[in-house]
């Protein structure tokens, strides 16, 4: 029999805010979509551990913005493991889920199982970018990767480029309950303060100068935020990753001298956007040369999904902007006609 607390917060986002000391928060819990996404691929151990701490993070943070459509975070390094990609896309309708989808690129001949993972993307960036549909400039912030693990590098991207203290405490792992099959879960807290004035340029604590979220703060405002930061270092790792402890639970064990409040929780499931259409789109940039030199033997042009693993398979002479067929494969002179 499933608890009740996995049935009700399981693959869920919820917002809440402490009252006393003037800091807002999101607890999540990932489970059954963590599974969807790692079963598009055929990951190594330590690649599904830095997916799945990707794309918690991305559940947390997509939940602070005032996103109307997309959220994406990706990490670039020079290491075995090159890239690790999500997308966060907000709830078209209200109560409805959030959808996140993500995958990573390795080099096999170079990556170290037994390794710190965190150390094999080695030197490069995280780069947090928001699009917010038709008619909106996206937005794109990015940070040296520092502090020895992905939440330290968000925690740092909000220093620098938000100047807002953030912390992260996540956890996640490979999780067997009785008479169920191993399974991905994973579990972490937010804690964000919205500072009253402006901050002034400083010198960061963090590595190679860094700003850090207790970098930024001073008097009553910075007492609020040690005092909330020290309770959430008592959180245990089953707390955060379940799924015998609600989510509501949990933050009254935490935060009770705080008086936390709770907003609607956010439902959040694995989703893809790919279609062939988008691919079509995508390769409406290429003239028929281009093409023919990406027409596989069989005399067909194809495009795998990175995030879903879906294969599309195409008519060289319906892509591109030099198209003589429509995608029907009907000639393009008679629709034009």
């Amino acid at each position: 029999m499933t608890p009740l607390s996995q049935i009700a917060w399981d693959d869920t986002v919820l917002p809440f805010q402490l009252d006393r000391s003037d800091v807002r928060g999101r607890i999540a819990r990932l489970d059954g979509v963590l599974e969807d996404v790692l079963r598009q691929h055929d990951y190594p151990a330590v690649v599904e551990g830095l997916v799945a701490e990707i794309a918690l993070l991305t559940a947390l943070i997509g939940q602070t913005m005032k996103l109307r459509w997309k959220l994406s975070l990706q990490v670039r390094g020079k290491g075995p493991i090159r890239i690790l990609a999500t997308d966060y896309y907000a709830p078209e309708t209200e109560g409805g889920p959030a959808r996140i989808r993500a995958w990573a690129s390795f080099d096999p001949a170079r990556l170290e199982e037994d390794a710190d993972p965190f150390g094999q993307i080695g030197e490069g960036y995280l780069a947090v970018m928001i699009d917010q549909g038709e008619g909106t400039l996206p937005y794109q912030g990015m940070t040296p990767l520092a502090g020895g693990a992905l939440s330290a590098c968000a925690e740092t991207y909000f220093a620098q480029s938000e100047q807002l203290p953030t912390r992260f405490q996540l956890a996640y792992g490979r999780s067997t309950e009785a008479g169920q099959a191993e399974r991905w879960r994973a579990g972490g807290v937010m804690l964000q303060m919205m500072p009253s004035s402006p901050i002034a340029a400083r010198e960061g604590s963090g590595e190679g100068g860094l700003l850090r979220h207790a970098d930024i703060l001073a008097g009553a405002e910075d007492e609020n935020w040690t005092r909330a930061n020290v309770l959430l270092d008592t959180v245990e790792t089953m707390e955060l990753i379940g799924p015998s402890v609600g989510l509501t639970n949990l933050l009254v064990r935490l935060f009770n001298e705080e008086v936390p409040r709770v907003y609607d929780p956010v439902p959040v499931r694995f989703g893809c956007t790919c279609s062939a259409d988008r691919v079509r789109t995508s390769l409406s940039i290429y003239s028929a040369r281009d093409l023919r030199h990406m027409t596989t033997a069989e005399g067909t042009v194809t495009a795998d999904c990175q995030f879903c693993g879906a294969h599309y398979v195409f008519d060289p002479l319906t892509l591109g902007f030099e198209a003589v067929k429509n995608p029907d494969g009907s000639p393009k002179e008679a629709a034009d006609g």
